[in-house]
């Protein structure tokens, strides 16, 4: 299964790569967002401070959700969607492979591109780093609760809206307690590991439910 899975995400990779602009779109998006926010506000240092981690994770959340239809669209359309599902292979498996390298290329540019975001919003070190851990735990929970939606919506006209709509109430506790732990830290009145520690529940509680809800997902949209 190790194998599979690993082809699974190296695949999507690959595809991934030979659509460059697609990759970058969220990266660009998340950038120019981030960006302009302070044009609107001011450059205020304290404002900053207190705005940035909210304005970060909307962000986060709205890039995320760029190349969430085509998460198993592609697949759908050439057919390869119904060879996985007569595979002999778990399904929950090979979603998991595929939200894995969703992740990789839409969540994980995004952990590594926060210090410079950070440093815009006149954050501190600390602070920056708990933005990063945050991103880190709560962007792959986007990823996983998005390939809900996505296999709900899949081949339907439409779907990106409805997508938005069936997931974006879904992402309110994430955006809620990964904004939170970045402001806590950048005040300083309180302790973060709360927010993190739920966090990491969502994680965890995603990582084993949402493969298994995606799959039965794709197959009511199959038949």
């Amino acid at each position: 299964m190790i194998k599979i899975f690993w082809r699974i995400l190296t695949r999507d990779l690959l595809l991934a790569m030979r659509r460059r602009t697609d990759v970058l779109t969220t990266l660009f998006f998340f950038v120019i967002v981030v960006s302009l926010f302070p044009l609107g506000v001011g450059t205020e240092r304290q404002v900053l401070r207190i705005l940035g981690p909210g304005v970060v994770w909307v962000a986060a959340l709205l890039a995320s959700m760029l190349a969430l239809e085509r998460l198993f669209a592609a697949d759908y359309e050439d057919g390869t969607l119904e060879q996985m599902l007569l595979t002999a292979q778990p399904l929950p498996l090979l979603v998991l492979a595929k939200v894995v390298a969703h992740w990789l290329l839409t969540g994980l540019p995004l952990v590594l591109i926060a210090p410079l975001i950070g440093m815009q919003y006149h954050l501190s070190e600390a602070a920056i780093g708990v933005m990063m851990l945050a991103l880190l735990l709560g962007t792959p929970v986007l990823s996983l609760i998005g390939a809900i939606g996505a296999a709900l919506t899949l081949g339907l006209r439409g779907g990106g809206i409805l997508l938005s709509l069936l997931i974006l109430p879904l992402y309110i506790p994430v955006l809620v307690y990964g904004a939170g732990a970045v402001e806590v830290s950048a005040v300083e009145v309180a302790d973060t590991q709360p927010y993190l520690m739920l966090l990491s529940a969502f994680l965890l509680s995603t990582l084993v439910l949402a493969p298994l809800a995606a799959s039965a997902a794709l197959r009511i949209s199959i038949e």
